[in-house]
Formats: structure tokens, sequence, C-alpha cells
């Protein structure tokens, strides 16, 4: 379509139609209605057989007297007008604003000017049962205007003929096959009525299909459409500037604007079709918009509505789906998931309804809530212990609450005690801070914690065990930056110190290598944090990287001054029936820090094969990883790994080189297989490894690795 200037877009209310059939859909009904009147075209022709042998004087009279003197005394020589209208009184029924009307009208004679609706008497589809298969012969088929002229157009003239059928010049015709042929020219698109005329002849029974072309189309009016894109239409409108208006391409281009609605969700559709004088086209569009939105609470065990303890608004500030927006069924399921995903709910709905006001609807979501919190213990593993009759075995005590005031605020105490660990936490998370348009969430850590410190410093000769003690207090900022990717802010202050098998304050290993950068019995640092998180679709095999930075802020003279950075990646490819997964870690830090914070290599969580933290501990690292698991049975998956990690050489740069000091390699490998077994608490992992010093070892792990 040339330019912009026949498209015009305009917001008015509508009704949604009741019904929803398709312009084609639309004219087959009504073209059904000429099987009558073709009949009586067909009977009329029969009749004027019969009186012709019967009369052989009216035959040789024909040309003195016309064909006028015959419909004088035959009153069954009628035509069939089949044309589309558009009644005032269906607009609220018909959703395409179109049908096709039929006429039965005999032509007046010289001596009258009666002509009108034929109706058909009681008896009648007895006789056209019998007359759908007598034939009459036609002599000459031919394509005219409305007036019995040709048409100006040659290629109209060429698309009616072409759709005929079984009207052909010198052939006999049944009463069906008319109708039939009349479907034909109608359903071509191209033309608003079609009349069947028999004109008598000389050489025989001229068959002539009077039709009336459509406009040109030279102009577009859309109105209601206030989300389609105006270049969507432009597309679709594009190539039939100038040209004769195609009811069936019309038809497939209402389609289209119905599909676009259908694709993304949304409540719309064409609710009517106009084409007025000048080959213009108004298109109206019927859209929904959202008018109220409301919460419903329902009772676990009844289903009937209750009291909730979670605030409306609390619940209303995680939905994107607005008041005045067309609604969307995909926006309104997103919107459901978001909800189910702040962990207060058991099941949620959304349910439309009319609206109050034409062209809208009311949303009720439906929730039933959870039980808000209560105590719970459970048990885990720790990968810092490798030695013990109860090595690593960890149990833990905790209550929590999950929607403190009803607003989705979450408090967790918990305790955790194994064989040398101890954890005390208290943690408040605010995942929406009121008032702020950008999802962020404040997070209040207050932990003193014990865990052990063979990662850096094991392997002591005299058979002792030293713990790295650690009181932590801080809050943290968290908001999505962009889609799939989340940043968060914080200040940690951490009280840090090593401790004996007896719990007294040590500031040496027993190899004399310093525990502490302070060498005092604590270190004490304030740090800034900030992290980058990406992640996919938020499967364990989906694409992943994260990158955090850590500074320590020497507010005190005392305090540590140093920058860490750490970051790690991870990409899932699935090769049927099998998944590849290939992740990679790196960090460094640069300053005064303390040695129990080295960066530690080896593991269940890095590389398999060694204990932990026995490659190697440096200010710098670098791990790789590969891993190619399949399905085996039900729940159980296979796997077959393998790992490489180094210190980059950085092993002596650790103040006491406690790695040096015990001998690690600072680079080494392992490989293996394994099984894996979903549960509630996560992935169970099995693992048997070797490493590159020919030593085997079994891994046994709770959820993913880091």
């Amino acid at each position: 379509m040339p330019r912009n200037d026949g498209v015009l877009f305009t917001s008015s209310s509508f009704k949604i139609p009741s019904s929803n059939h398709s312009l084609s859909q639309t004219l087959a009904c009504h073209l059904s209605r000429a099987r009558h009147s073709v009949f009586q075209l067909i009977h009329s022709l029969r009749n004027r057989s019969n009186f012709l042998k019967n009369h052989p004087t009216a035959a040789s009279t024909h040309s003195a007297f016309g064909i006028h003197s015959l419909l004088r005394d035959s009153p069954l020589l009628c035509c069939a007008s089949l044309s589309l209208t558009t009644p005032s009184d269906n607009l609220s029924k018909s959703p395409l604003l179109c049908s096709a009307s039929l006429s039965l009208s005999q032509p007046s004679s010289p001596d009258s000017a009666q002509s009108g609706l034929e109706v058909p008497q009681k008896g009648q589809s007895t006789a056209a049962g019998r007359y759908d298969e007598e034939r009459v012969l036609i002599s000459e088929v031919l394509v005219r205007n409305k007036d019995g002229e040709e048409l100006e157009r040659k290629d109209l003239e060429m698309e009616a003929l072409t759709a005929l059928k079984a009207c052909r010049a010198n052939s006999a015709l049944t009463v069906r096959e008319v109708q039939e042929d009349v479907h034909r020219i109608i359903d071509s698109g191209y033309f608003s009525s079609c009349m069947p005329v028999a004109v008598d002849t000389r050489d025989g029974i001229r068959l002539v299909f009077q039709v009336e072309p459509n406009q040109e189309f030279h102009g577009l009016v859309c109105e209601g459409a206030n989300v389609l894109p105006s270049k969507f239409l432009e597309d679709a409108f594009r190539d039939a500037h100038g040209k004769v208006v195609n009811l069936k391409r019309l038809d497939e281009v209402i389609n289209s604007i119905n599909g676009w609605y259908m694709e993304r969700g949304l409540f719309g559709l064409v609710s009517g079709v106009d084409i007025f004088s000048g080959g213009i086209i108004k298109l109206q569009v019927a859209e929904a918009e959202v008018n109220n939105i409301s919460i419903r609470f329902l009772d676990r065990k009844t289903g009937e509505p209750t009291k909730g303890k979670t605030k409306p608004e609390t619940i209303l500030r995680q939905l994107t789906t607005k008041k005045g927006q067309v609604y969307s069924m995909l926006q309104g399921k997103r919107d459901v998931d978001t909800v189910s995903t702040m962990g207060l709910m058991a099941d949620v709905s959304i349910i439309p309804q009319p609206a109050g006001d034409a062209g809208k609807v009311d949303l009720i979501m439906n929730v039933v809530e959870r039980p808000s919190g209560g105590f719970s213990a459970g048990g885990g593993i720790s990968s810092g212990i490798t030695s013990g009759p109860l090595s690593g075995l960890i149990g833990s005590f905790a209550y929590s609450h999950r929607n403190l005031f009803g607003r989705n605020q979450k408090l967790n105490i918990s305790l955790e005690r194994g064989q040398i660990d101890s954890i005390f936490r208290i943690n408040y998370t605010d995942p929406w801070i009121e008032g702020d348009d950008k999802r962020t969430s404040r997070t209040i850590i207050v932990q003193n914690s014990r865990t052990p410190g063979t990662l850096v410093h094991g392997n002591q000769h005299d058979n002792s065990s030293l713990s790295i003690g650690r009181v932590t207090a801080g809050i943290e900022f968290s908001r999505p930056l962009r889609p799939k990717w989340s940043g968060t802010a914080g200040l940690i202050f951490q009280h840090a110190g090593a401790r004996d098998d007896k719990g007294n304050p040590i500031i040496k290993d027993f190899y004399g290598s310093p525990l502490t950068a302070s060498g005092k019995p604590y270190d004490d640092m304030l740090l800034a944090k900030f992290e980058s998180v990406y992640t996919g679709s938020g499967d364990q095999g989906s694409s992943m990287f994260a990158f955090n930075m850590e500074q320590g802020l020497p507010i005190m003279p005392e305090w540590l001054f140093f920058n860490r950075v750490n970051a790690r990646a991870r990409k899932g490819v699935e090769i049927a029936p099998t998944r590849l997964l290939l992740s990679l870690s790196g960090g460094h830090v640069v300053g005064n820090f303390s040695p129990h914070e080295a960066f530690a290599i080896g593991g269940t969580n890095s590389v398999r094969g060694y204990e932990e933290g026995a490659v190697g501990s440096g200010r710098s690292y670098v791990v790789g990883s590969s891993e190619v698991s399949f399905p085996m049975l039900g729940p159980v998956e296979g796997v077959i790994f393998a790992d490489y990690g180094h210190d980059l050489w950085s092993g002596p740069n650790v103040p006491g080189d406690p790695a040096g000091a015990r001998y690690k390699p600072g680079s080494g490998y392992g490989y293996g297989f394994g099984i894996r077994v979903d549960s509630p608490l996560g992935p169970l992992r099995l693992e048997y490894a070797f490493n590159d010093k020919h030593a085997k070892r079994f891994h046994f792990g709770v959820g993913h690795r880091n």
C-alpha cells in the first residue's frame, strides 16, 4: 500500500459478538438458499420447452412477439439473485457484518411492472427433488454485468468463466449443477452478486450469469485496534491497493489478524467488516481490556472463599498485567508462575469474567495459601571433612516464617552441627522493598560459624585439626538488571580466626605458616560485594555465567585491604539422548588477605579423584570440567566426567605457602563415572573417580555441583 494514507486507526467501544464464523462460512450459509431460485430457473426452462413443443406457432412467431409474450403467459420463468448486504439489525450478531440475501424475481413484461419475491408453496420441495436430475440443454453461457452488458474488465469475466465447472455451451444442465456454479462464482471472491438469467435466442437457450464486481480497494479504516501494529495491516493490504476487492482474500486477512491475537494469547478479534463506496474497507476490531483485578483466597480443604493472611497488594504488585491493558492469556500464565514462585501459595489460577462495561474483562486470581511457617529438622554432608568415623555428616534444626506481616517477608533461624562444623544463622529477606519499582530485595544476615581449615591447612603431622571461626553480619540488595540478568551489592563485616581442636585461638599451623594476615588471633574486614549473574532457562543444564567481586575496605587501620574476583560459566548441550555439560571457573586475589581465604582446588565440587583442597591452594586458580549424562532407569541417571584444575603457579604467593609446605602439586586432573538420583533434596550424587596420581576415591554429594 503506497504510504499510509489509506490506513486510519481509531479507538471505539465494541461488543464481543456472540458468534465467531468466518466470512467464508457466512457466505456458505446463505449460498445454500440459492437452491430454490435456481430450481425455479430450470423449472421455467422446462415449461418453456414443453410450451414450444406443444405450440409450434409460438416458436415461429417468437421473433415477432419476443420473449415477453411468453413471459406474460408463463409466470414460472424466474431469476435468482445472490448479493451481499449489511443488515443493520445484525451488527451485534454477525462478527463479519456480511450476509447473503436471496431474492426471486420475475422480469416485468411490457404490460406489467410487477415483480417481487416468489414464495415456495407447499409441495415444491418434492418437485425440487424430482427436477434435480432433469436436464435442460443450454446452447451458450455468458458472463455479463447486472445490466446485461459486457464487463469492462475482461480479467473479471475470465475469473467468472474459470470458476464455472458444469455450465458450458451445448451442455445439458441440472438444477444442482447451475446452483453449484453460482456458488463457485461467488466463492471466487470478486463479485458481490450473481444472477443466472435465461435468454431465448434463435440458436437455443443462452444462460447468462449477470454479476456485479466488487469495488476497487482504495483505503482502510481500522477501529478498536489499540495493540495491533499498523505495519501488520499495511503489509496485509499492500498488494491490494487499486485492485478489485477479493472477499476470499479479505477473509484470509481477517483470519491472519485473528491469528496474530491468538499467537500472543490476546483477547482480540475482527468483529465487523464493511465496504463503503469509493472502495474504503472498514475493519472493526474487538479487544478486551482489563477492567479490574481482584484477589480471592480459597480455603485449602473446602475450596470456599476465606480471609487470607497475605496482603492483596503484595500479590498484585507481582503481576505484569495491569488495568487498561488488552488481556493476554500468555501474560496471565506468566503472572500465575510468578505468584507461585513467591512460595506462599499451594495453588494459583486466573479466571477472566465479563465486566459491566462492554469490551472489558474483570480478572479474579484465586489463591490457596500454604502454611506460613514452622520448625524443621534435617541433615547433610560437609565437603570439608575428609577423615573420621562420621566424616562430613551434619544435622540441622530450623525455624522459618515465609510471610511476615503478610508481605512475603521471610525469616529463617537455623542451627547446623557436625563433627567439626557448626553454623548458627539468622536470615531476614524482604523480596521486594515497599515503594521500589525495580523489584529490589533486601537481605540481612547474622552468622556465627566454625568450619574445617583442612582445605588450606590440612594434613597436620601431629594429627591435630584446626577450624576457622567466623562471625559475620551484613546487608545485601539484589534486583533484576535485565531479562535473565540479576545483580547484587552489599556490605559484609567479618571477624575470623583459627582455633585448634580444643577451641583455643592459634596464629600458626604445625609448619609455622601464619593463619591470619594481621598476625593476631583474628582478622577483621569490611567487604563491599558486587555480583552479577546470568541464567538461561534456570535448568541445571542451561547456560549460566556469574561474576563476583569483593573489595576489602580499610576503614580502620587494622582492617584488611584486598580485592578478590571470581567467575563461573556453564554451558549445556543436548545430544539426544545424552547431555554434555561444560563448566569453567577461575579467580584471583590481590592485597593483604587471610591465608585461609586462598582458593582451594580439589574435591567433590572441584577436581574429583582428589581429597578436598589436595591439588593446591593459591591466589589464583582455574578449574574446568566436562560431563556426559544419560538416562538409565526412571529417576536414575548415569554420568561420565573429567576434571582439571591449576593454581596458575600462585601457591607460593599465599602467606606462609601452606600448599608448598604440604607438597601439593598445584595442578591435577581426575576422571570417572557415577550415578545420580533425583530426590526432594536435589540430585543425590555417587561418583567414583581416578586421578593422575593413580589414586581412587568415592565422592558423595547432595545437590548440583557448584
